[in-house]
């Protein structure tokens, strides 16, 4: 496994026109609404349990990949598969949406970008909803699912994916992997990490000011709930928290204007110093998620993220 430090993305660069549009519109619309306070978030949790989100994938995506559904436990499990030949690399990919938001359209497209682009199966759980899914019962069987799908074909061509929330419970399934078996994909990817749910860096409050997407007190709620009876400086909660030494190497996506953006600064050089290699990519002006988002700076991440994916299916990773 690599131990050497790796290189880092600056932040060089004026953010696109079309990503400066995106982020005026988040603000005009009161997209943060729903994370501005703990009231705002135990609101959108009892309309969800009144009326649950789907998250079933798009119906053009079955036009464009091999897609079928198992369960492991209560969880519904998509397989989403290229529709010709075999796949280059396995992945798994965990969803964000503050651990209390479904798979939506742009996890799905994230998807099909991987499965079209790189030839990649991905795995894909619609994992248990905080409360009533606590990182106790989540991270164990994250934690099985990227084991058995290393088990299936080796952790060379294995990749483990993450965004937001779902970057935070797949660290720490990598992390609980490696302490009952050693073992690790070739490589981690985490877009936008919520690594820490007691938002409490000190870099956070001036960042906030600036992010057109997520606010403290709102994600603060949600980080309780998903923490349940655990404390919140768990790392089966908040991995910032945990060790990293022997974790795979990572790359980190991040964005200026993401109040986020500290927990991924702090798991580089945390990661570093216990000898695992990162790539930080830093965008300036991006917010949360910004890979995901149809914005110039969007695609160029999603390009870096297919040939880290494709490397990894070539054995090169």
């Amino acid at each position: 496994m690599a131990t050497s430090q790796s290189s880092v993305a600056g932040r060089a660069g004026v953010p696109s026109l079309r990503s400066r549009a995106w982020c005026a519109a988040a603000i005009a619309s009161g997209h943060r609404r729903r994370w501005s306070s703990a009231a705002a978030v135990r609101a959108e949790v009892a309309a969800g349990a009144r009326r649950p989100a789907s998250h079933l994938p798009p119906r053009s995506l079955a036009k464009a990949a091999e897609l079928s559904r198992t369960f492991v436990g209560a969880w519904p499990v998509y397989d989403v598969a290229p529709r010709e030949g075999d796949p280059s690399a396995r992945v798994l990919y965990v969803h964000g949406g503050g651990f209390i938001h479904e798979l939506v359209r742009a996890h799905w497209s994230l998807v099909r970008t991987l499965v079209t682009g790189a030839r990649a199966h991905c795995v894909v759980p619609a994992y248990t909803l905080a409360p009533r899914g606590t990182a106790d019962r989540t991270v164990p069987v994250a934690a099985d699912l990227l084991s058995g799908l290393i088990q299936s074909g080796g952790p060379e061509g294995t990749v483990l994916i993450g965004d937001s929330a779902g970057a935070g419970l797949a660290l720490a399934a990598a992390q609980r992997l490696r302490d009952r078996t050693g073992v690790q994909p070739s490589r981690i990817v985490l877009i936008s990490p919520w690594l820490d749910v007691t938002m409490s860096h000190p870099e956070q409050a001036a960042i906030e000011a600036r992010d057109p997407v997520l606010a403290r007190a709102g994600l603060l709620e949600a980080g309780r709930l998903y923490a349940g009876t655990l404390e919140m400086v768990d790392p089966r909660v908040s991995p910032l928290h945990g060790s990293f030494a022997g974790l795979a190497p990572m790359t980190v996506f991040t964005g200026t204007r993401d109040v986020l953006a500290p927990d991924a600064r702090e798991l580089a050089a945390r990661a570093r110093a216990e000898g695992v290699a990162v790539d930080l990519h830093e965008a300036e002006g991006q917010a949360s998620g910004y890979p995901l988002l149809p914005v110039p700076e969007g695609r160029t991440a999603r390009e870096l993220l297919v040939e880290l994916v494709r490397t990894a299916g070539s054995g090169r990773a």
